[in-house]
């Protein structure tokens, strides 16, 4: 086996002392930490590099450099080091501080933004290096890349489908560049147009959330599809911390903050649904990429 090759078929899990909390509904999972790198951004990265590769856009002597909160980026450094290209990533600087030091194992040179201007300013301080150096670099630019949403499209909805045998009826996840989102709802409601999905964001452009973007203060991502979402619903920092801690303490999930807000927005959506609907969301990555945040010191009860 290629050690590519561990990237996507990630399991299904149901998340049962979360569903007890529902009437009938059941809430399952995709536990996208198992993949290479530890995050659903495996899948992402590692198909707008291949795509890179092929079109000879990424080539010997050149460098990886793209913008990212962290999880693209350790993807980025972890795919780098496997096929032999440097990396160079922009991030902002009140990234985790575990996010940081993976990277920094991994080979990539960081460059930090600043945090007043969140992956907006990472982005265009990227975009900016790569455009001014195309010679030197290649940038795969994940918020305008189509390689992104089709790689969910193509493994993703695929799995979620297979997986609960087709009787899965709605998909709620946050969004950063989207992609998620976008491909795995694409290929959901070709499936079974009767499926509902659901677009997670933030409540508010200040918030914890780390991974998702607040999309009517933030620059959208160029494959952003407003009109895909059958709903939107908006989660606040405290519930989706919250909702983390219970995950580790209830579940023995011990995952992100983002993974937290996609099963807090998800549990709030099946209070609304009848019995027998079954509602799949993603867990993004692992709590140990923020063992240094705040929320853990907190006691949530």
């Amino acid at each position: 086996m290629n050690v590519m090759d561990l990237i996507g078929n990630t399991p299904l899990v149901e998340l049962k002392k979360t569903s007890s909390e529902l009437d009938g509904v059941s809430i399952w999972a995709k536990a996208e930490f198992r993949n290479l790198s530890g995050s659903v951004k495996d899948r992402a990265a590692k198909a707008m590099l291949m795509e890179g590769i092929d079109r000879g856009l990424l080539r010997p002597g050149k460098t990886i450099i793209d913008s990212s909160s962290g999880n693209t980026g350790i993807a980025y450094a972890v795919l780098g080091a496997v096929l032999g290209y440097p990396v160079r990533i922009y991030l902002p600087a009140n990234a985790s501080r575990e996010r940081k030091t993976i990277l920094a194992c991994c080979g990539a040179a960081l460059v930090e933004t600043s945090p007043l201007e969140s992956s907006d300013g990472a982005y265009l301080a990227a975009k900016a290096e790569a455009e001014a150096h195309p010679d030197k670099y290649f940038w795969p630019n994940q918020y305008n890349n189509d390689a992104n949403w089709k790689a969910h499209y193509n493994s993703t909805g695929v799995e979620i489908w297979e997986q609960t045998a087709g009787k899965v009826t709605h998909f709620i996840t946050g969004m950063g560049t989207s992609g998620t989102f976008t491909g795995t709802a694409r290929r959901l409601k070709e499936y079974n147009p009767k499926i509902q999905v659901v677009a997670v964001q933030p409540d508010s452009p200040f918030h914890g959330i780390e991974g998702t973007k607040h999309i009517a203060s933030t620059i959208r991502p160029g494959f952003y599809d407003e009109t895909l979402p059958d709903r939107f619903a908006e989660i606040n920092t405290e519930a989706a911390y919250a909702r983390t801690i219970r995950l580790a303490r209830e579940e023995g999930l011990f995952v992100g903050i983002s993974s937290g807000a996609n099963v807090a927005a998800a549990l709030d959506l099946g209070r609304s649904l009848p019995s027998g609907s079954l509602i799949v969301t993603v867990l993004c990555d692992s709590g140990f990429r923020y063992l240094s945040d705040e929320l853990w010191g907190v006691d949530h009860g």
